[in-house]
Order: structure tokens, then sequence, then C-alpha cells
């Protein structure tokens, strides 16, 4: 059986399945290549799943749908941040959170998250993610 590490290196090999899911031309959804690649999906499928949505893992997923209906207040926005950080750290043990930036954006009612981060497997190499997510009032 061949190691994460051969795996990640062999363009040949698919490693998960790209998220959001759309259709491909070259099969049913499109393919991730990297473990960096897959974990991208892992985290943006996290963050968008309520907890208690997933059937049989009543644990999986955030509470940030949740704290996008509160004020935006300097309170808010450490709250998002802390459920972005303990739900990939508890839900994602292989990812390496560099940083988590949620700043409220200048257009009413949006609030704008951005995730640097690495995976175990290559800590050195590094992605990142921006959401912009309009919220309530």
């Amino acid at each position: 059986m061949a190691s994460v590490r051969e795996i990640d290196r062999d363009s040949n090999v698919k490693v998960g399945i790209r998220f959001p899911l759309d259709y491909s031309p070259d099969g049913f959804f499109y393919s991730t290549k990297t473990v960096l690649e897959q974990s991208k999906s892992n985290i943006i499928n996290l963050l968008l799943t309520q907890k208690g949505e997933r059937v049989m893992q009543p644990n999986f997923g955030s509470r940030l749908k949740e704290l996008l209906f509160e004020q935006i207040t300097p309170t808010t926005i450490d709250t998002i941040e802390n459920e972005i950080r303990e739900s990939i750290s508890t839900q994602l043990p292989h990812i390496i959170l560099n940083d988590v930036l949620v700043v409220p954006s200048n257009e009413k009612n949006m609030i704008n998250v951005q995730i640097d981060y690495s995976t175990r497997l290559e800590p050195d190499t590094f992605d990142s993610i921006t959401f912009n997510f309009e919220v309530g009032e």
C-alpha cells in the first residue's frame, strides 16, 4: 500500500472530492489530487455544516451559521474566530491553523473570514481560504 506522501505526489491518483460539489467533464465530481487541496474542501465542508445536521455524526460541523445572525461586535468576532479554531482542531486534527482573521467588511452586514493553514503532512506548504458572509442584524 502506498504512503500518503507517495499518493500526494502521484498526479494520477485522486485524494478526494472537491467542495463545493460540481459536475466535472472527467467524471461526476471534481476531484482533489493532494492532501492540502482535500483539506481545503474538508474545512469548507466542516464550517458550512451545522452541528447536528449530519446524520449519525451529531458533533460534526460548527456553529458558524448560528453566530452569523448575531450583531457584529468585538465579542462576536472573537466568538466566530474561536468557533472556527475549535471546530477545525476537534474535527480535522491533521490541519495546522496558521491564522484565522475575522474582519467586518466595509459593506453593511458583511463579514470576511480568512483562514491560513497547512497540514501535518507538509507543514511548510500553506494555503488559504476566504469566506465572505452576509450577517444578520
